[in-house]
């Protein structure tokens, strides 16, 4: 039995990168990307190859396994362990060197794709390999896969495009292994020379046959080439510590052609004949993973297939011959590289939607990166197909059509006994299938534990054995990642699902789209870490806390893994309670990013007030969370008593304000924001109340514009009254049946019968997870606005944050109330009421540029084509930056949160607004960001509504 206390000591004084034993750091390695969940004994992050060495040797003293992990986004378990984790993406992530003459570059294992990428574009090169994970997949990860990608058909997989690798062994031998036997472990030579015949008979003729170790390319005809057989070994022969990749011309021009066929089974039949006409990709996929609002042809599946040259006109010449000679039923070419992008991350999100059936069932990996010979794709999808149905299953294929390798998550129940069971029987019968076709159990995600076991039938049992000697001679000890490829874990066993509750978890919120299940909330994070995206384009925001620390626990993944964990008992073992859980949410900002930029629509600005909510009851909370949770209830005190001058002087006398901020938990750097001397509803009191005939609509009189920023309310009125439309506020009475008129209700017997309050969205109280609250906050509302459901009109909500919770929050926090429903339905943007309710008003031309930032709740929830039409109908021109401004409502005011705060805001805001023309207007439409703006560089943000009643006035 190891001593961890032993091995953490003697790791700790033989290493000089991190070592953590903690709970924190085991959870968050417990899964990869796929179905399984191995419990780690903790994590190393070396800082060089002696690093590796020494930890190396420190676990082999003790008998430990060692596991080598880049990104975690394997999808059949290989980067899971019960040992010691080595996590190369701290430390050794490094471009060490790049030659644009040879056309190669020397990088270490931690390296992101997307970082060669960049740094070879200048040059116009590029590494071949493009896995739909570029963007935070590891170099390291990607040679232990032989990761493949979609340009495959033109550039192969990572193993065509590996020179020389460096490798610890693990008996700490220093190895370069390349071609002519370089590098090569001892007794290694000796094994292929006696297994000449097998090696050149056992092993199909696929272009993606990742299955099994490639020992065939040990043979002398190919080269002896042991730098290409470490290639998809998934971590079990050797440690990589460096390798030298080539790099790829790329075309300077390129265009996209979108096939639209029928079904998936005739795009797959088509796939095989584009091939000679030399496309980039031949990517395929159904109608079952495409959004609605997806701008492709008419079809039920579509091909993606790219073509390059040296111009534009070049690249559609040919992409235009592929689409005379695909025989398709539709299609489209696109040369605009913003648009094929957009057209790509169609594709590229289909890793993650397709863990979702379009009923909302959950769907897992296992089997769903199968290949076999592109010319029997069709005939093998038509016999897929059956065999799922003979299982009662379902599933919709997309991938690698041009190589013959399909993905597909599948509707496995992996939760029961006989659910587990027939994930047996179907992976078993599948494995025959793909075999009898000619093909690889595995076509680019490796083998792992989800297919090693059945190998045999692939290989047959001489091979298999073959790989177990190939294994012994790198790893006598079997050290490195044991139980995967050879000697491998039962497919069924180790499954992540099988330690969490079977019993739905007692929350407060209703989760419509998990069936009011929390643990199935939490399932929908399957590990692809797309929230681990170093750099954000367009409006995309997830997940701004990782990009500013760059830490696993502060990723929507990391949070949904210690969840999970807390939820299974084992490793988090306070529950609800848990310090590790709350630590790791403190830095999530609540941006809601997650909700709409994660493929699976985790949503951990949600999860995060559910786990405060329950973390904190009957416990005292954080003192911000008194401060700032209830501000709605703090800035009413100070309106009624009419204190805005008296607060505002004394939070401007620096002994007070400092103690001010102690007492509230607030962050020393920021400067109290100051109160309006008159609020927004005082204001529309005086000017008498809505005026006009026009179209009502109900101006929502957020916290924020109530109080701190009413000018922006004042301008809306001017803006929306200008449209021809009649602006009401909500009643402060319940007044039974009256109609809405203004923000009072003049009835003698309604005054003495009605009970007063104002309407609030609960966002400050859902944030701090003070629920309860938020829930009476949200029933008062609803209860005043009784008088505005009955009628049609519109709710217009100036506040992006205060609309975002009144559309998702409130009913789903009052998922008992079927008010909450209707009144989200009711919500409606600035921009969208005068777009629906104002269609034939023109805005005044401004004629000016734009910058700033897409307020994150807009992005995630609400939707922003109203605003970017009405900025272009103003003559507003440029895009808004994504990301989050950082300050999030409360997040950036608390203590603590101040570097973290404003790291977020350098991502994307500020140096958007720095690099902005000096004419340009600067558009914030969410009060943290106005502030944000105005804390870090001294700016005003406008919202949009004030700049247009300016240009009104003007």
């Amino acid at each position: 039995m190891t001593d961890h206390r032993e091995l953490s000591a003697g790791l700790r004084a033989a290493v000089r990168g991190e070592v953590d034993f903690t709970a924190t750091a085991r959870a968050l390695t417990t899964m990869d990307a796929s179905n399984y969940r191995r419990v780690p004994l903790g994590v190393v992050a070396p800082r060089d190859a002696d690093d590796v060495a020494a930890a190396l040797s420190v676990c082999r003293t003790y008998g430990v396994p060692v596991v080598p992990r880049g990104g975690g986004t394997s999808i059949a378990g290989q980067a899971t362990g019960t040992g010691v984790v080595l996590d190369f993406t701290r430390h050794m992530n490094r471009l060490l060197s790049l030659d644009p003459r040879a056309r190669t570059a020397v990088v270490q294992p931690g390296l992101v794709l997307d970082r060669l990428q960049e740094a070879a574009a200048p040059y116009g090169l590029r590494f071949g390999p493009d896995p739909s994970t570029h963007s935070r997949c590891t170099l390291g990860g990607m040679i232990g896969n032989n990761s493949c990608g979609s340009h495959s058909v033109a550039w192969g997989t990572t193993a065509d495009s590996v020179r020389e690798l460096s490798v610890v062994t693990p008996r700490g031998e220093r190895l370069r292994p390349g071609r002519a036997w370089a590098g090569a472990p001892a007794g290694l030579r000796d094994l292929v020379d006696g297994e000449l015949a097998r090696l050149r008979t056992a092993f199909p003729d696929l272009p993606r046959r990742i299955s099994g170790y490639a020992v065939d390319a040990l043979l002398p005809e190919r080269g002896a080439d042991v730098a290409r057989s470490f290639c998809g070994s998934e971590g079990t022969l050797g440690v990589l510590t460096e390798a030298v990749v080539g790099l790829v011309r790329a075309p300077r021009a390129r265009a996209l052609a979108v096939l639209a066929y029928a079904d998936e089974s005739g795009a797959a039949e088509a796939a095989a004949g584009l091939l000679p006409y030399g496309p980039l990709t031949v990517e395929g996929m159904a109608a079952d993973l495409v959004p609605p609002a997806a701008d492709l042809p008419r079809g039920g599946a579509w091909l993606f297939v790219e073509t390059g040259g040296d111009t534009e006109a070049e690249a559609r010449a040919r992409a235009e011959t592929i689409v005379r000679a695909a025989d398709a039923g539709d299609a489209l070419v696109v040369t605009d590289p913003a648009r094929q992008r957009a057209l790509w991350r169609v594709r590229e999100d289909a890793s993650g939607t397709a863990t979702r059936m379009p009923d909302g069932t959950e769907a897992w990996p296992g089997w769903e990166d199968c290949a076999v010979p592109p010319a029997r794709l069709g005939a093998y999808l038509r016999d897929f197909r059956a065999l799922m149905a003979d299982h009662g299953l379902r599933g919709t294929p997309y991938g690698h059509f041009g190589d013959g390798c399909i993905h597909v998550r599948i509707d496995f129940d992996l939760l029961t006994g006989p659910g587990v069971a027939r994930f047996r029987s179907f992976s078993e019968e599948l494995a025959g299938l793909v075999v009898s076709h000619g093909g690889s159990l595995s076509g680019e995600h490796g083998d792992g534990q989800a297919r090693a076991e059945l190998l045999p039938r692939m290989y047959g049992a001489e091979t298999v054995a073959l790989f177990e000697r190939v294994k012994a001679v790198w790893d006598p000890d079997d050290l490195l990642n044991p139980g995967m490829l050879v000697r491998p874990a039962p497919l069924d066993t180790n499954l992540r699902f099988s330690v969490l509750p079977r019993e739905p978890v007692d929350v407060a919120f209703g989760y419509p789209a998990d069936g009011g299940d929390f643990s199935a909330a939490v399932r929908r994070c399957v590990g692809v870490a797309k929230c681990r995206t170093t750099s954000v384009s367009g409006p995309a925001v997830m997940c701004p806390s990782f990009r500013a620390t760059g830490e696993e626990e502060h990723s929507t993944r990391g949070r949904a893994r210690l969840l999970h964990e807390m939820l299974a008992g084992e490793l988090v073992t306070d529950g609800w309670r848990s310090t590790e859980v709350r630590d790791a949410l403190d830095l999530c900002l609540s941006c809601k990013g997650c909700r709409s930029d994660c493929p699976v629509g985790v949503d951990m600005a949600t999860y995060k007030a559910e786990f405060l909510h329950h973390h904190y009851a009957g416990r005292r909370r954080p003192a911000a969370h008194y401060a700032m949770g209830w501000l709605p209830v703090w800035l009413g005190w100070v309106a009624r008593t009419r204190s805005a001058g008296v607060v505002n002087a004394l939070a401007s006398v620096g002994p007070l304000e400092g103690a001010a901020k102690r007492l509230g938990g607030i962050a020393a750097e920021r400067e109290i924001p100051r109160v309006a001397g008159e609020t927004f509803t005082r204001w529309w009191r005086g000017r008498g109340g809505p005026s006009g005939d026009g179209r009502l609509v109900v101006l929502w009189p957020d916290t924020f514009t109530e109080h701190l920023s009413p000018s922006v309310g004042r301008a809306a009125v001017r803006v929306l009254e200008a449209a021809g439309l009649r602006v009401a506020l909500p009643p402060t009475l319940r007044p039974g049946s009256r109609p809405v008129g203004d923000a009072r209700t003049r009835s003698a017997l309604s005054l003495l019968t009605a009970r007063r309050g104002r309407v609030c969205c609960g966002l400050t109280y859902i944030s701090t997870g003070q629920l309860d609250r938020a829930r009476a906050v949200l029933r008062r509302t609803l209860d005043l606005l009784e008088p505005v459901l009955a009628t049609d009109a519109p709710l217009v909500v100036l506040e992006p944050s205060c609309a975002a919770a009144l559309r998702t929050d409130a009913p789903e926090l009052l998922h008992d109330d079927p008010r909450a429903a209707r009144l989200a339905a009711r919500v409606l943007t600035f921009a969208e009421v005068l777009e629906r309710h104002a269609p034939d008003w023109t805005p005044p031309a401004l004629n000016r540029p734009v910058t700033g930032q897409t307020h994150c709740h807009q992005h995630a929830v609400l939707g922003e084509a109203a605003d970017r039409r009405l900025r272009e109908a103003a003559g507003l021109t440029g895009d808004l930056a994504g990301g989050c401004c950082g300050l999030a409502g409360n997040f950036g005011f608390e203590a603590g949160h101040y570097e973290v705060s404003a790291a977020c805001a350098e991502d994307q805001l500020l140096p958007s607004v720095r690099e902005a023309p000096e004419d340009a207007v600067v558009l914030a439409d969410g009060f943290s960001c106005r502030t944000q703006l105005e804390h870090l560089a001294g700016v005003r943000g406008r919202h949009l509504a004030e700049v247009l009643a300016d240009a009104l006035e003007e």
